[in-house]
């Protein structure tokens, strides 16, 4: 009898399922390097596009690799170190080529500082993820990188978009935000993090339509889209520490209450 033959095997399945996922963080971080060659040439405009196509990549890559369970520790490093590149340097030389090159070395400076904030912000974020899951899932513990690199940019997008009907003297504002940001990185500030949300399956369906609307204004009118998400973003921290600070009292209240429950006696 003929033995039955063993099928070639390039990669095993579980290296086949993580090679998507890194792929797609791979093209984030060409497409995060490409804003620098566009910046440079003063195409500001596929600039901050190329930026908002990182950061959607980065939105999608570590949710495909845990549908299909194909997360790994290489992804984990090469996700940090595409955000530092896509969300920390290409930010910052994209706003030094537009105006902070104005300021000499100060411009410069501040550059250097918000790449280093972005930076330790990783860091924190890698050492304190992989704990037990709770409520606090659905905070990060100071801005996300890819919210904090759309943010420095939102002088440039406002300067773009149909909404600069206000003349504010954006080169003032620029580095005034720079700073702001940077701070609010490797803060402690708890800000939404949408990574757990539950939706019910009743309105899944529109849910879905919300999605296709929004990308279809992105598709339209993406420089007012991106101001606008910006602001709103910004608008939106106050509220998430209040939510945080209310589910964490609710939380104490009830270890509480379990903890001064009487034993059973015997």
């Amino acid at each position: 009898m003929n033995e039955p033959r063993k099928k070639f095997k390039i990669v095993t399945d579980k290296s086949a399922r993580v090679i998507l996922p890194n792929t797609l963080t791979l093209i984030g971080v060409c497409i995060g390097l490409t804003s620098i060659n566009f910046a440079l040439n003063q195409n500001f405009k596929l600039a901050i596009v190329a930026i908002v196509c990182a950061a959607i990549i980065d939105g999608l890559d570590g949710r495909i690799a845990r549908l299909i369970k194909g997360t790994s520790k290489v992804g984990k490093e090469l996700d940090s170190l595409t955000d530092i590149i896509s969300f920390g340097v290409a930010p910052a030389f994209i706003m030094y080529f537009w105006t902070l090159n104005s300021l000499g070395k100060i411009g410069w400076l501040i550059s250097l500082i918000y790449v280093v904030c972005v930076a330790l912000r990783l860091a924190r974020f890698n050492i304190n993820s992989g704990g037990e899951a709770s409520w606090k899932d659905n905070f990060f513990e100071g801005v996300p990188s890819p919210a904090g690199g759309i943010l420095v940019l939102s002088p440039l997008v406002y300067e773009q978009s149909d909404l600069s009907i206000f003349n504010f003297d954006l080169k003032i504002i620029t580095p005034i935000l720079f700073i702001i940001v940077s701070i609010l990185l490797i803060s402690k500030i708890p800000t939404y993090s949408f990574k757990r949300i539950v939706v019910p399956r009743s309105i899944t369906i529109f849910l879905l339509l919300g999605i296709v609307l929004l990308f279809g204004l992105l598709l339209i009118f993406p420089f007012n889209v991106i101001a606008l998400g910006s602001a709103i973003y910004l608008l939106g921290i106050p509220l998430s520490i209040f939510h945080y600070f209310k589910l964490k009292k609710g939380s104490l209240v009830k270890n509480l209450s379990t903890d001064d429950e009487p034993e059973d006696m015997l």
